[in-house]
């Protein structure tokens, strides 16, 4: 099985991790509605390349990860959040998604982090396996925050120590 290359994102990523984005949208993970057209630019002002790793897989865009400080607050500048993860669809089960969260874990301890921090919705068993696999816990429970397809999730908010790592 080839390995993925895992890089920070550079502005030419753009349209293609915005068509990634529209490929990959389901409410297992997704609180916003479908994106629908116009779409917008991937990277806009709360976004930037720097804040995305990218996995390549066979020399083709697989899948990101978005990694920022958890607020602008400097009391918690040791915390990075993951506020993003998506990876294609052929892509899955190829270890991308651990390849891009493992990238994301030793980005933040480059960054300084001493934590990181997700959320993830309650019913994303697939998700929630793969950070406890890598060491997050959950740490509180936000019972029945999202109502998506009809039926209340609850958001999950799960971290883990760098110092560790």
């Amino acid at each position: 099985m080839p390995e993925s290359n895992v890089r920070v994102a550079v502005l030419a990523d753009g349209e293609a991790l915005a068509a990634l984005d529209r490929e990959t949208w389901s409410t297992l993970h997704a609180v916003q509605p479908r994106p629908r057209p116009p779409y917008p630019p991937f990277f806009d002002g709360g976004s930037a390349p720097g804040d995305h790793l990218v996995a390549e897989l066979d020399g083709v865009l697989a899948g990101y990860i978005r990694l920022v400080p958890a607020t602008p607050l400097i009391c918690n500048a040791h915390v990075r959040q993951i506020q993003g993860l998506a990876v294609a669809l052929p892509a899955r089960g190829r270890g991308v998604g651990r390849a891009l969260l493992r990238g994301a874990l030793a980005e933040a301890g480059r960054q300084g982090a001493t934590r990181i921090t997700l959320r993830v919705l309650g019913h994303n068993t697939p998700a929630r396996a793969l950070y406890a696999s890598e060491g997050f816990a959950v740490e509180g429970v936000l019972p029945g925050e999202f109502r998506l397809a009809g039926r209340y999730v609850d958001d999950v908010l799960m971290g883990r120590s760098l110092t560790d790592w």
